[in-house]
């Protein structure tokens, strides 16, 4: 099966089918910080964090106050791809967006999504910054205007858990998982492929895992090496290998042909800051990624529909 111009169900694919053009997420900030880096549970964020909190891309300035004055600096600087009239996502994505009083959640996020431009909510938060008045308000939203949560898993296995400083075990995701599907609000995962210590089947039960779910979308992310994160520190003193372009395209394929049909892939590489990336180098230059990634499709007939979706029917809960 085919989704537009590519071999699997794009996030492009599913809003254009929703709305009936292109939309853009708006990246915003919501003013909060993190329970990694308050002391709650530590300092600094997760070991590969940068000073950005995962939204160096984010409008700067966070709150309730100027959320729309964000809106509009975000649509002017995609106003000369797609035009300004939208509609758009208004996507919090800088630190932990739930680690906040609800009064406060409710007041940003409805004033978000109130703008006329704005055609949905994306919350990128820690499952753990979830309490159940949380994800009332989530739901309540949801049924204004669609409602995702993007939760920060990156791996399922502990020990690279706590290399990390993740902060949190997978039975908090679990709980967080079926409490907002409850609600029938969109979940998405991030996941991070190259994680130090993982190998290649490591990386893959991640990914199968989240097929079993199955998760409503899936967002794969390359490790990346930022200047002034702690991951950085490490890797000075005691480097370890880093994926190779051809070991992250091959990994990308596998992880999307083992994924159900119904997951929606909304990311396959990420971007790091060029000023700040360490490695792996070649990630600074998007367009090879992405040319590479659909060549090794073409090579494995993927471009043909050939889908293992092997974990389709089977559900972890």
């Amino acid at each position: 099966m085919r989704w537009g111009e590519k071999p699997y169900r794009s996030l492009d694919y599913e809003l254009k089918k929703q709305f009936g053009k292109k939309v853009y997420k708006l990246a915003l900030d919501g003013g909060m910080t993190c329970p990694n880096r308050d002391g709650t549970l530590g300092t600094g964020g997760c070991i590969f964090c940068s000073q950005g909190g995962s939204g160096d891309f984010a409008a700067a300035s966070g709150g309730c106050e100027n959320v729309w004055q964000q809106i509009e600096k975000a649509r002017r600087q995609v106003a000369g791809k797609i035009g300004s009239e939208g509609p758009f996502i208004a996507y919090f994505q800088s630190y932990t967006n739930t680690y906040a009083p609800t009064g406060y959640l409710e007041q940003l996020f409805s004033k978000a999504i109130g703008h006329p431009l704005v055609a949905g909510l994306s919350v990128g938060t820690r499952p753990d910054c979830l309490p159940e008045d949380t994800v009332r308000l989530l739901g309540k939203l949801n049924q204004r205007k669609s409602v995702w949560v993007e939760l920060g898993l990156q791996t399922i296995h502990e020990r690279t858990a706590q290399f990390i400083g993740r902060g949190y075990k997978l039975p908090v995701f679990e709980d967080a998982y079926r409490r907002l599907k409850e609600e029938g609000i969109t979940v998405v995962v991030h996941v991070i492929l190259g994680l130090p210590g993982e190998n290649r089947e490591m990386m893959l039960e991640t990914v199968d895992y989240l097929g079993r779910i199955p998760a409503d979308g899936i967002k794969l992310q390359l490790l990346h090496i930022l200047k002034g994160t702690r991951l950085a520190s490490v890797y000075e003193t005691e480097p370890f290998p880093v994926l190779s372009l051809e070991e992250y395209t091959d990994l990308v394929v596998e992880a999307i042909a083992r994924l159900p049909q119904s997951v929606v892939i909304h990311r396959i590489s990420g971007d790091g800051p060029k000023a700040l990336l360490v490695e792996p180098l070649w990630s600074g230059n998007k367009r090879l990624v992405l040319n590479t990634i659909a060549k090794k499709f073409r090579e494995n007939g993927l471009y043909q529909g050939i889908f293992h979706g092997k974990y389709v029917q089977n559900s972890v809960f």
